[in-house]
């Protein structure tokens, strides 16, 4: 994916800071304001390519989320975060049980994991949009999870108006464009750890596409408008989604598939045990593979309609160069005989 920042306009700044991450910055007054374009530049574009063409998605059959974390990133074989400030955006949309949001082991993990590889400090952030984003992460425990490891946490109910970054993309259904999660841009990567389920609020489906929405305000102080109201009240919902992620480049995305809702989610819906960890550093093939999964343990009529490729996030984001344009693009790496056979049968509904 790539985005292009319109020129002579002022964006984050990369470097860190020695504010404390867990409070809104006291300069910031106003929010920051970009523009981005639809069409990718090509240099941009290549950096979700692998060199030979292919989107390699780490593929690990297992049920333990500790070492599905582990050995999906230690078969992903990349670090970008070595010396780097990240930024660890879970799925903390309601306090449910996992599909239902980020399990606490994953995020243990996800931590321990970037520790390990080198990064220099480590912040996780969220916006629930179920309720108090506070209080979820406090019943889901992330608060003593952070203490513990020596991470910082940032609740994005808690940001003030120059916390937030507004932006508009070209010929956008966000018609009031978006105001997204600063300190979120002014990490040096951000990391995702994403779930896999479906949403029966009009997203259809909600893997790591989806996980971006929670970067974006739903109100910005100073300013009464509810772009979250914007987003659900759309019959472009959809593609509104795919339009959020040409705000950032993952480092990576991890996916816990070792639960799955089939149908309902985002916080509760009908459970099946898909047992498969994933990590990649391509939003469309990570989003392909997930739909795959629904489709092998049987979904929503919304979900299994029409291949893969024509779901509407995946389609737009295909269009805002956001990653691999068909499934033969995709390369599952693999170390054991269970998981190959499982992404075999994986691959083969990806290509019907």
């Amino acid at each position: 994916m790539g985005i292009n920042i319109a020129e002579n306009t002022e964006i984050p700044t990369k470097e860190p800071t020695d504010t404390p991450t867990n409070e809104p910055t006291e300069e910031a007054t106003s929010p920051t304001e970009v523009s981005v374009t639809e069409n990718p530049t090509e240099e941009n574009t290549e950096q979700v390519m692998e060199e030979n063409g292919k989107a390699k998605i780490a593929f690990v059959k297992t049920s333990d989320r500790r070492f599905g974390v582990q050995k999906s990133l230690e078969l992903l074989g990349i670090n970008p975060v070595n010396g780097k400030s990240v930024f660890l955006k879970p799925n903390f949309n309601s306090a449910d049980p996992a599909p239902g949001s980020t399990h606490p082991d994953v995020l243990r993990e996800m931590i321990l994991q970037l520790q390990q590889l080198g990064s220099a400090k480590i912040i996780i952030g969220d916006r629930s949009g179920m309720g108090d984003t506070r209080k979820a992460m406090k019943d889901i425990g992330v608060f003593d999870i952070a203490d513990e490891l020596g991470v910082d946490v940032i609740v994005f109910d808690d940001l003030g108006a120059g916390d937030w970054v507004k932006i508009n993309t070209d010929g956008s259904y966000w018609e009031n464009g978006f105001y997204f999660a600063k300190p979120a841009l002014d990490a040096d990567v951000i990391v995702q750890a994403c779930c896999l389920k479906t949403h029966q609020y009009g997203g259809h489906f909600t893997m790591s596409l989806k996980n971006s929405v929670g970067f974006v305000a739903k109100t910005v102080p100073g300013n009464n408008h509810n772009f979250m109201k914007d987003l659900h009240g759309s019959d472009h919902q959809r593609k509104m989604i795919a339009e959020i992620n040409a705000a950032y480049e993952p480092g990576f995305v991890v996916m816990d598939g070792v639960e799955a809702f089939v149908d309902g989610g985002p916080a509760e819906g009908t459970k099946v045990n898909s047992n498969v960890f994933l990590a990649g550093t391509d939003r469309v093939a990570l989003d392909a593979v997930g739909v795959a999964i629904l489709r092998y343990f049987g979904t929503t009529p919304e979900v299994s309609a029409g291949s893969v490729f024509e779901q509407e996030q995946i389609a737009t984001a295909v269009e805002l160069g956001q990653g691999i344009e068909s499934a033969d693009m995709i390369e599952f790496i693999t170390d054991d005989d269970e998981s190959a056979e499982y992404a075999e049968e994986i691959r083969q509904i990806l290509i019907a």
